[in-house]
């Protein structure tokens, strides 16, 4: 049996039909970025469908107002782009992240359509804080415990699942594009700058913050060996020297999130593309 999947007592294959559900659970648990689910759970409001809002982009300005009052409250500002930045960014985390943690811990790719997804936002600080999967549809390897039922689709090696996952997410990610373009005045490298960014980060902070860093980073090369076009780079994760000489990973960010617009922000980040080469090493 593949690493990482615990078989369920007296349960057969053909008993069950909650493979990514039960997914979804098990590794919920194994970070504190984002809460997993399988469902938008009834009754509960303060949630957001993809499609819709991708459907109706006046809800990111929404979003964004509401980004701003809580950086005013923090920074005594909230500049155009910096909220423009933030949103293009906690946007695509919510198909990147999902599709990362499973990935990495599951070897899974869940469905990541617009209509297939949803998250909430966390308050008063309003980032994505759980994130919900309405199918229960996925693409696995051949040796996975639901390899032939019928919600898996199965590819013949972790290349092509890889392949799968960025297929899937680049079709969600083109959407988010065309929709949150005309309310951010952003062109279309920046758009798809943060998108290859939320992807790359994502798999590497599966990795980090699920206990193998040097697995996650392993991932983001097996998910972005190269550019592929509309993406706009590889994966930059690279190892760097700290003060005291010990190896630690960082990355380059493609993308800006213009927190240094802010007067108390502290300036840019490390890995904001601002900065040269040399300062990142």
């Amino acid at each position: 049996m593949t690493a990482g999947y615990a078989p369920v007592p007296g349960a057969g294959r053909r008993e069950r039909p909650r493979y990514l559900a039960d997914s979804l659970a098990r590794v919920s648990t194994l970070q504190q970025r984002a809460t997993l689910r399988f469902g938008v759970p009834a009754g509960q409001s303060g949630w957001h469908g993809c499609a819709r809002l991708l459907a109706e982009p006046v809800r990111f300005d929404q979003w964004r107002e509401v980004l701003a009052g809580w950086l005013t409250d923090q920074y005594g500002e909230a500049p155009e782009r910096t909220t423009a930045g933030y949103v293009m960014y906690w946007y695509m985390f919510v198909p990147g992240y999902l599709a990362a943690l499973l990935f990495h811990h599951e070897r899974r790719v869940p469905s990541l359509r617009p209509a297939d997804l949803a998250f909430q936002l966390a308050h008063p600080r309003p980032h994505p804080t759980a994130i919900a999967v309405r199918s229960p549809a996925f693409a696995c390897l051949p040796d996975d415990p639901a390899a032939g039922t019928a919600h898996a689709t199965v590819v013949p090696d972790e290349r092509a699942l890889a392949a799968v996952l960025r297929g899937r997410y680049v079709a969600h990610a083109a959407r988010f594009v065309a929709a949150f373009a005309p309310t951010a005045r952003f062109g279309q490298r920046t758009l798809w700058a943060a998108a290859t960014d939320a992807l790359d980060s994502s798999v590497w902070f599966a990795g980090r913050y699920g206990g193998d860093e040097g697995a996650g980073v392993l991932d983001a090369g097996l998910v972005l060996p190269e550019r592929m076009a509309p993406l706009t780079s590889a994966s930059t994760v690279r190892p760097v020297l700290d003060g005291q000489d010990k190896l630690r990973w960082t990355r380059r960010r493609e993308s800006c999130c213009f927190h240094y617009l802010l007067k108390n922000g502290q300036g840019l980040c490390e890995t904001c593309p601002r900065l040269c080469s040399r300062d990142l090493s």
